[in-house]
């Protein structure tokens, strides 16, 4: 049951102090005279010893059931075991407790629809594991607190995040989430099949370098994979996903597409970047590198082509694919791994262009109305450290959210996120918008229409242009 906090501004206080002995004493007690913290502590001490019993203190925790990623949730509730344990050494009698609901919904996107509406009846919980990109929504509803504060009160817990990972959890340039994990994409290419071609290992292994610097774009890793199935190296040059998902934007992003208006929070449609991308599709499908049926593809035969078969050149996908890259026969080692795979980002359209990633983070978010929520801001601050994320990101291959999780010895060892970590610097995200998946829908469709031949570049501009308008309305921006 739900203690009767008597003073929840002394309850707080009370909590950054115990917090502040478990570190070491280096968070509080630069900010605070030792005199009045001791008053406070002795405040918070008489008013738990007014109660018969015990102060418990009860956060209740929304975490979508996924066995893929427990910890998501048990990382808050390892973070608050360690606050108790923090107010039994600091003679404070009271605790707390956290209740989690594992929604079992089939996907972010259905949990999120399903968390909206317990909001709705004022059953919202006191913070929740979300998608960032349902971040804007939240906020807009008056769902998600602007942790602006927060952050900037903390700066010894939030200063090692990985700068680019707040984009994601940004609405009108507002922070109101924390990163939980994130992950790259990138296009696995077979560096066996260039070595048949005849290309040297300087040229094989600078490729990355390359794409970094701009010198190697888009339309060069085109024409490299046409030169590797012309010679009858590879039944196939490059593959993608066969159905709807994120994986597309990195690629429209390097043609210049923008998804996402910071300021007014509206989705972006812009014509030129995308119709640009698209006769880069084309041009796959008419010159033998990626099959015009690439959308009918299963996701079984997509992976039996690179992986099992190894008679596919590139296949675009991400870092939690190396699980079945193993499994199938592809070396564990480091260095006998990147003899035979490389990674590279989307490349730039153009010399000179950046290259450009994709990731998703999934975030915690924090009630704005619950009354415990100072208190559940700072359980999040304490999940989101290195020696619980790392457990989570070891275990699930995701990558570090902050640098310091990334010199641990476990994450260290798991060579895979160590090498994929510096990618994130190219990361572009999902906007915050709950309609982007009907946006996301609308512009498969148009590649789609390109590959299988039923749409030119510009029609399908056309195409997708008139779907937006008629399904998004005033919810999109056509530039």
């Amino acid at each position: 049951m739900v203690g009767n906090v008597r003073d929840n501004k002394n309850i707080a206080i009370a909590v950054l102090l115990v917090v502040a002995v478990a570190l070491g004493g280096w968070l509080f007690f630069e900010r605070q005279q030792r005199g009045r913290i001791e008053a406070e502590k002795a405040l918070a001490q008489k008013a738990a010893a007014e109660d018969v019993a015990r102060e418990e203190i009860i956060l209740k925790l929304w975490s979508r059931s996924d066995r893929s990623g427990p910890l998501r949730g048990g990382n808050i509730v390892a973070a608050t075991e360690l606050l108790n344990k923090q107010f039994g050494a600091a003679g404070l009698d009271m605790r707390v407790k956290v209740e989690v609901f594992e929604n079992p919904a089939k996907g972010y996107d259905l949990d999120a629809q399903q968390l909206l509406r317990a909001f709705g009846v004022g059953k919202g919980p006191d913070l929740y594991v979300a998608a960032h990109e349902w971040v804007g929504e939240f906020a807009a509803k008056g769902y998600a607190m602007n942790m602006e504060d927060h952050i900037a009160q903390y700066p010894e817990f939030y200063s090692d995040i990985i700068p680019v990972l707040w984009e994601s959890t940004k609405y009108k340039g507002q922070r109101y989430a924390i990163p939980q994990d994130t992950e790259v994409r990138m296009f696995f290419y077979n560096k066996g099949m260039l070595r048949k071609l005849g290309k040297s290992d300087e040229f094989i292994d600078g490729l990355p370098g390359l794409v970094e610097q701009g010198e190697f774009t888009i339309w060069d890793l085109s024409n490299l994979a046409k030169e590797v199935v012309d010679a009858g190296i590879a039944k196939y040059g490059m593959l993608h996903r066969p159905d709807v998902g994120p994986d597309y934007l990195m690629t429209f992003a390097a043609f210049g597409a923008e998804f996402h208006d910071p300021d007014s929070g509206k989705l972006v449609l812009t014509k030129g970047p995308v119709e640009e991308a698209l006769k880069w599709y084309a041009w796959n499908v008419e010159n033998g590198v990626t099959p015009g049926n690439m959308t009918s593809f299963s996701w079984d035969a997509l992976h039996y082509s690179f992986v099992e078969a190894r008679e596919a050149f590139i296949e675009h996908h991400g870092i939690w694919d190396l699980a079945r890259q193993f499994k199938a026969g592809w070396p564990q080692d480091p260095d006998a791994y990147f003899k035979e795979i490389g990674w590279l980002h989307a490349p730039p359209a153009e010399k000179g262009g950046e290259a450009k990633n994709l990731s998703h983070p999934i975030v915690y978010v924090v009630n704005p109305a619950s009354p415990h929520k100072d208190l559940a801001a700072l359980v999040v601050a304490l999940a989101t450290q290195s020696y619980f994320n790392v457990q989570h990101a070891v275990g699930t291959s995701h990558i570090a959210i902050n640098y310091g999780e990334t010199s641990m010895p476990a994450y260290q060892e798991a060579w895979h996120l160590v090498a994929a970590t510096p990618m994130l610097a190219r990361s572009t995200f999902m906007p915050n918008h709950p309609k982007f998946g009907r946006y996301n829908g609308i512009l498969f469709k148009g590649l789609q229409g390109v590959e299988t031949g039923r749409l030119s570049p510009a029609d399908a501009v056309e195409f997708i242009v008139d779907e937006m308008q008629g399904q998004l309305g005033d919810d999109v921006i056509i530039r």
